[in-house]
């Protein structure tokens, strides 16, 4: 509707044209040069907001983070933080003080400052760093969760080079660790104590409101891929007893105590087994370890949560297909209201301690994301920051649309379809397929600069949200099940006849880029398909045998595909895109972090060199230092860079020349040459 309307206005409104030729197609530079605005936290009475706010600094190949402060109620907003910076800010409950931390010798600890302003005071110098951290209600003690320390004797050994790692013993997993525990700093006394004595790997934890009990969840070992072995355990604090309140194979995280002392709520898949589901709110009443699904009644996914201050409710954001809006839980009923009705992606990021305001980020297709408030009950928002006022005063931006088609086996299936601002009806353009992550990722009504750059490069792109994605509920997620490949496969390609048939697309200029899973599936897709000209694949898995231990796998394990390799050995070879590499046609680009623990980097270069191997095109860049999702803005900048050279060669022959990034002083000039 959205895009309907802004046809209509350019229509009607004869100043419309000139103003299009004065904006330009944006560049992956101008993506890399927005400014990112988020991390927003609203003071306990609501009169102020903090946020962070980062922008990129090229010549150190980093972006750097300032903390601003600014009035709910819109207005000027200030830094509030200097270039020390620090991380996981919080309010103390009276609103008098800012806390979080920041490093002092590699260590991490706990700051704080007066909310008024002032210098940054230190208050714990814990042996090791400060975890998460939350205030005691009447805020005289802060708890928190740190590692156990070495002795001297131990810690001088490693130091030397005694670092090495037993794997998956003790608190280690993969990679080198330590027990953890509760601790409690008290502000007066300006001491710390240690409130656990376990062999714990502690995860989320809630302080009850009148600070005699703490729930926790935790577990005695560190295996990445046996999350469910975490169990829910209540702390007495006045009798240090522990009680375990959950004996299951599900995971359970985010407790959150109701203000009435007695329950909480907590977010878990099932209350038996690790399924492949939608998130849950699930409440349990700490005396009686009774326990309820409450969120039952809601088909879509779940993120943050809040409790209203008489305990009878739950606030919390939901996303349903592409749009994410604020719903709120009657406890007793599990009646669900929807309270906002936006057509985007708000996220709540925080509220008021009476719930009465809440501030938030909004972006959709092509609106960046920024800050607002509003009343909670009665929406009606104040918009906070303007963190990227070019964009729609310099760019040509995607048109985007929600569109819904058949599968081959019947099956309903809503996607993206972005269009280019200047596109004319019955114009068929070269099509880009994504391919999102996951494979229970999804795509939503939300802004990203690289859809705007293919866009302005003459691209149709299309976004499927196949089965298999989050969003829908959990039929349509156990859509892929044991069948990774299969049904979204064909999801992809029937949403690709769709938009031919539709006459939006070439089908003789097609390319499919994917990371992730997004990487994995369009792998697997060019094995299975030569409808493709090009293809750009990133962190990928080709060969799920050989992934079995180096990765993240407990979900093909128990969902996609089922089994183990020496269980069902012929399905995980089956599902692999290297058994079938023999079929594939398609050029091929691929690019992956050296550091990537998720999807290890092996698997690009076995998929590399088996294309190579038989005298077809394929490319591959190695990012070093990257872990799965890239960091540093130079690689970043290289990955989009030759992704695009990729697919303009090998999609439409052109012999693409990148855009020659502006220096300072350039972009310094094109700016007071703009005012």
């Amino acid at each position: 509707m959205k895009s309907v309307l802004l046809c209509a206005v350019l229509i009607l409104l004869p100043a419309a044209p000139t103003l299009a030729q004065e904006r330009r197609a944006m560049t992956t530079d101008d993506g890399l040069e927005m400014v990112s605005v988020g991390n927003a936290l609203m003071s306990p009475d609501g009169q102020w907001v903090l946020y962070s706010r980062s922008e990129l600094n090229w010549d150190d190949n980093k972006r750097e983070t300032t903390y601003h402060m600014i009035p709910a109620g819109g207005g000027e907003s200030f830094q509030f933080i200097g270039k020390a910076g620090g991380s996981g800010f919080q309010f103390s409950p009276d609103g008098k003080y800012l806390s979080f931390r920041r490093a002092v010798d590699e260590v991490q600890q706990i700051f704080v400052m007066r909310t008024h302003g002032g210098e940054a005071v230190q208050l714990t110098k814990h042996k090791t760093s400060v975890g998460t951290y939350q205030w005691s209600e009447d805020s005289d003690r802060i708890f928190f969760v740190a590692d156990e320390p070495r002795s001297e004797e131990d810690e001088k050994e490693h130091k030397k080079g005694n670092d090495a790692i037993f794997v998956d013993e003790g608190p280690n997993g993969q990679r080198e660790s330590q027990w953890n525990n509760l601790w409690v700093f008290v502000i007066e006394d300006e001491k710390e104590s240690q409130i656990t004595k376990e062999d714990f790997r502690i995860g989320s934890f809630s302080v009850s409101p009148n600070t005699k009990r703490i729930v926790y969840t935790a577990r005695r070992e560190n295996l990445r891929n046996q999350q469910y072995l975490a169990e829910i355990f209540l702390l007495d604090l006045e009798d240090s007893t522990t009680t375990r309140l959950t004996d299951n194979r599900a995971p359970e995280g985010r407790l959150i105590w109701a203000p009435d002392g007695v329950h909480f709520a907590y977010r878990a898949v099932s209350d038996t087994d690790w399924e492949q589901n939608e998130n849950k709110i699930r409440v349990m009443n700490a005396d009686t370890k009774e326990h309820r699904l409450v969120s039952g009644e809601f088909r879509g996914s779940i993120s943050q949560i809040a409790w209203t201050p008489d305990s009878r409710a739950i606030l919390f954001g939901g996303r349903q297909g592409t749009n994410s809006n604020l719903y709120r839980l009657d406890v007793r009923s599990g009646k669900v209201d929807q309270i906002t009705d936006v057509v985007g992606t708000m996220s709540v990021s925080s509220f008021s301690k009476d719930r009465t305001k809440m501030v938030y980020s909004y972006q959709d297709f092509d609106t960046p994301s920024d800050l607002y408030v509003s009343p909670t009950n009665d929406y009606g928002p104040t918009r906070l920051t303007d963190a990227n006022p070019s964009i729609k005063t310099d760019f040509l931006l995607a048109n985007g649309t929600v569109i819904r088609w058949r599968s081959t086996d019947g099956l309903e299936i809503e996607g993206i379809l972005l269009l280019p601002e200047a596109y004319r009806r019955g114009t068929r353009m070269p099509l880009l397929l994504h391919v999102h992550g996951g494979p229970a990722g999804v795509f939503s009504n939300s802004f990203r600069s690289s859809y705007h750059v293919w866009a302005g490069l003459g691209y149709a792109q299309l976004l499927p949200n196949v089965r298999g994605s989050s969003g829908y509920g959990d039929t349509f997620l156990q859509g892929n099940y044991q069948d990774i490949g299969g049904g979204d496969y064909r999801d992809l390609m029937s949403g690709v006849d769709y938009v031919i048939e539709a006459g939006y697309a070439d089908p003789d200029q097609m390319g499919i880029r994917g990371w992730s899973y997004g990487g994995i599936l369009g792998g697997w897709t060019i094995t299975q398909t030569d409808r493709f000209k090009g293809a750009s694949l990133g962190a990928m898995v080709s060969d799920w045998p050989s992934e079995y231990a180096p990765g993240f796998n407990h979900d093909v394990r128990l969902w996609y595909i089922g089994g183990t390799p020496w269980e069902n050995p012929e399905a995980w070879r089956q599902k692999s895109a290297l058994t079938h590499v023999a079929n594939i046609t398609t050029p091929t680009l691929l690019m992956h972090g050296i550091n990537d623990r998720t999807d290890t980097e092996p698997q690009s270069m076995m998929f590399f060199t088996a294309i190579r191997d038989q005298g077809k095109t394929a490319r591959y860049i190695k990012f070093p230092r990257e872990p799965h999702g890239f960091r540093e803005p130079r690689h970043q900048r290289t990955r989009d860079i030759e992704e695009i050279r990729w697919i303009q060669k090998y999609v439409r022959g052109i012999e693409w020349t990148p855009w020659v990034r502006p220096q300072k002083d350039e972009k310094k000039a094109e700016t007071i040459s703009r005012r």
